[in-house]
C-alpha cells in the first residue's frame, strides 16, 4: 500500500485509506504527515528529558502543538509546508539535545530512532516516511492504544493553539503532550499502562478545554442566547470558516467601514453568540451548513473564503471559488494564499482578502430565517431554576447530548431522524458541527426552553460537562451517571476523540458513538472500553430511542 491512515470516521471501507485519503489527501501528503509525527516524537523525547533538568523550550512547545494540529483531518493539504516544519522540527530537536547534554544529561543507548534520525532533502524524507507510519507498531492492541493517545493529543493541540492565540497558556499541557508523545515510543509500556495514558490524555483534555473556555469568555464575554440570521445582505461579503476567534476578531476590525460584510461558516457559527462581536454592524450572520457541503455552498457565496483551521474540502479545479480560498494558522491548501502569523501586538494582515471582496458580487441567498444558539454553561446555569422545575414536574424527562461532528455519509441522516422522533419531553444538548443535522428543525420548546440547546463549537463540549456537573450538584447526586442524560455522540475527526477521552476521564459511562466505531480501535481495545465504560455504537432510531427512554 502507498499510505495508511485511519484517523477519521470516513476512512475507506471502515478499515483504512491505503491509496488516497477519503478526505482528499494524496499519498505524498499522508506520508509527510506521518513523518512529521515521527519527528515530533523525537522532539518530545528531548523536550521531556530537558524539562527534567529545568529546561523549558518555547519553540519546542509551539512546534509540537502546531505540528499536531496541522495533521488533523482536513486541516492542511500543503505538502511543502509539512516539509518546512519537519526541517524546523529536526533543528529544534538538535537544539534540545545539545541543551540537555550541556546541562549534564546523559543520552540513553536505547533512545528511540525518532530522536536520532537525520535527514535534510525531500528524497531522504520520502525514503523514511514509508517506514514510520501507523503500521510501524506491529502489535494491533499496542498500535490501537498509541494511536488513540496520538489522536487525542491532536485534538488537545487544536484547543491549546486557540488559547495560545489569545495569550492563554498552561505549561502543564505542553509538558503532557510531549511526555505522552514520547511514551508512544516506549516499548516497555504494557496494555494497562497505555490505557492509563489514554485516560490521562482525557484529563488534560478537560484542562485544555477549560483553558480555552477561559480564554474565549474572558476575551469576548460569555456566549448569550442569540438569534442568528441565515439570510444575506446586498453587499459583498467574506466568509470565515474554522474555529479561531482571534482571527474572527482581526477580520471584523479590518473590515469595519469598508463596505464588506462578514459571515460565519461551519464551526465559526458560535462566534455570533459572543457579546464582543455583536457591536459590528457588518457582521451579518451565518452562511450555509456543515463543512462537507461547502463545494456547493461556496459556489453561491461569490466572495472570498478564509479558513482559520481545519474543515477544508479540496475544491474542484473548475470551481469558481477556487481562486478565492485563503488559509491561515494550521490550515493550508496548495495554490491558496496563506496569511502568515500576526506580529506581536498586531492583527493578521487580511487586506488582500478585503480588496478581493470589494471586486465581488454579494452572496446569493440560499436560505432565510434565523437559528438560535448561545447556550454555553454560563447561560444555561442562569436558566437552572427553570430547568430543574421542568425536570421535577416531568416536563423534561431526558437530556440528550448529541454533540460532535457532521460528515458526508448517508448514515448520518440517523441523527436528523433521531432528533425528529425524540419524545417532546426531551432536550438536546449539542456542540460542534453535528448540530447542523437538526438545528434548523422546528422542534419547539418546553416551558420556554428550546429543545435544542447549542453550546457552540466542538471545544465547547466543555460547557456540556460543566452543565452536567452543575445539575449533579443541584440534584445532590453522587454520580454524574445518575443524571437523566444520555450521550449519543457523532464523531468524525480527532477533536471529537479528545472530547470522548475527556468524558471517559470524568467517569461518564454508556456513551453511544456513531455512525461507526473508530477503525483505530482494535477488537480487544473495544472490549476494554465496553467492559469499563459501556461504550456502544448506534442502531435503528426507534430501537435506540426506546432503549434510551427506559
Amino acid at each position: 500500500m502507498s499510505m495508511f491512515c485511519y484517523q477519521c470516521q470516513e476512512t475507506a471501507k471502515g478499515t483504512g485509506c491505503t491509496i488516497a485519503g477519503v478526505c482528499g489527501k494524496k499519498e505524498d501528503l499522508a506520508n509527510m504527515q506521518d513523518l512529521l509525527i515521527f519527528v515530533l516524537k523525537g522532539v518530545s523525547i528531548y523536550a521531556t528529558k530537558a524539562r527534567e533538568l529545568g529546561i523549558e523550550n518555547e519553540k519546542a512547545n509551539k512546534l509540537v502543538f502546531d505540528g499536531l494540529f496541522m495533521t488533523i483531518t482536513n486541516a492542511n493539504f500543503d505538502t511543502d509546508r509539512f516539509i518546512e516544519i519537519i526541517r524546523e522540527g529536526l533543528k529544534i530537536r538538535e537544539e534540545l539535545k545539545n541543551d540537555f547534554v550541556k546541562a549534564g544529561g546523559v543520552i540513553p543507548e536505547d533512545i528511540h530512532e525518532s530522536a536520532t534520525w537525520t535527514g535534510n532533502t525531500v528524497d531522504e524524507f520520502e525514503a523514511k516516511n514509508s517506514s514510520v507510519g501507523v503500521l510501524a507498531t506491529e502489535n494491533e492492541d499496542i498500535r490501537s492504544l498509541r494511536e488513540l493517545v496520538i489522536y487525542g493529543l491532536k485534538g488537545l493541540a487544536a484547543y491549546t493553539e486557540h488559547a495560545y492565540n489569545l495569550k492563554y497558556e498552561d505549561n502543564s499541557l505542553y509538558a503532557f503532550m510531549q511526555k505522552a508523545l514520547a511514551n508512544t515510543t516506549n516499548n516497555n509500556l504494557d496494555i494497562d499502562e497505555l490505557v492509563a495514558l489514554v485516560l490521562e490524555t482525557g484529563k488534560y483534555g478537560v484542562d485544555g478545554m477549560a483553558l480555552l473556555d477561559k480564554a474565549n469568555t474572558t476575551t469576548y464575554g460569555n456566549p448569550e442566547i442569540t438569534k442568528v440570521n441565515i439570510g444575506v445582505s446586498n453587499k459583498p461579503g467574506i466568509l470565515i470558516s474554522g474555529h479561531d476567534l482571534r482571527d474572527m476578531e482581526d477580520l471584523l476590525i479590518q473590515t469595519e467601514g469598508t463596505g464588506i460584510d462578514v459571515y460565519t461558516h461551519g464551526e465559526m457559527l458560535p462566534a455570533n453568540y459572543y457579546p464582543a462581536f455583536k457591536k459590528y454592524s457588518h457582521f451579518i450572520g451565518n452562511y450555509g451548513n456543515a463543512w462537507w457541503q461547502q463545494k456547493e455552498e461556496f459556489e453561491s457565496f461569490n466572495g472570498p473564503i478564509l479558513f482559520t483551521t481545519n474543515c477544508i474540502v479540496p475544491p474542484k479545479k473548475d470551481a469558481k471559488y477556487a481562486d478565492k480560498v485563503f488559509t491561515t494558522g494550521a490550515s493550508g491548501y496548495p495554490g491558496s494564499k496563506h496569511i502568515p502569523e500576526r506580529e506581536e501586538s498586531r492583527h493578521k494582515d487580511f487586506s488582500e482578502i478585503i480588496e478581493l471582496a470589494k471586486t465581488c458580487e454579494a452572496p446569493i441567498e440560499i436560505e432565510k430565517g434565523e437559528i438560535i444558539g448561545g447556550f454555553a454553561h454560563n447561560q444555561v446555569i442562569q436558566l437552572a431554576d427553570k430547568v430543574v422545575d421542568a425536570v421535577k414536574a416531568g416536563d423534561i424527562k431526558k437530556f440528550f447530548v448529541m454533540g460532535g461532528c457532521d460528515g458526508r455519509h448517508k448514515s448520518r441522516s440517523y441523527y436528523t431522524e433521531f432528533a425528529e422522533k425524540l419524545p417532546k419531553e426531551t432536550v438536546i444538548l449539542t456542540a460542534g458541527c453535528a448540530k447542523y443535522r437538526y438545528n434548523k428543525l422546528q422542534l419547539g420548546d418546553i416551558n420556554g426552553i428550546p429543545r435544542v440547546l447549542d453550546a457552540g463549537q466542538c471545544n465547547d463540549s466543555y460547557s456540556l460537562v460543566v452543565i452536567a456537573l452543575k445539575l449533579k450538584e443541584i440534584f445532590e447526586l453522587n454520580d454524574i451517571n445518575e443524571l437523566p442524560i444520555i450521550y449519543n455522540i457523532a464523531w468524525y475527526e480527532q477533536k471529537a476523540v479528545i472530547v470522548l477521552l475527556a468524558l471517559l476521564y470524568l467517569g461518564v459511562k454508556d456513551i453511544h458513538l456513531g455512525p461507526t466505531l473508530p477503525a483505530f480501535l482494535s477488537p480487544n481495545v473495544v472490549n476494554v472500553l465496553v467492559e469499563n465504560f459501556g461504550i456502544a455504537g448506534i442502531g435503528e432510531v426507534e430501537d435506540d430511542i426506546e432503549l434510551f427512554m427506559k
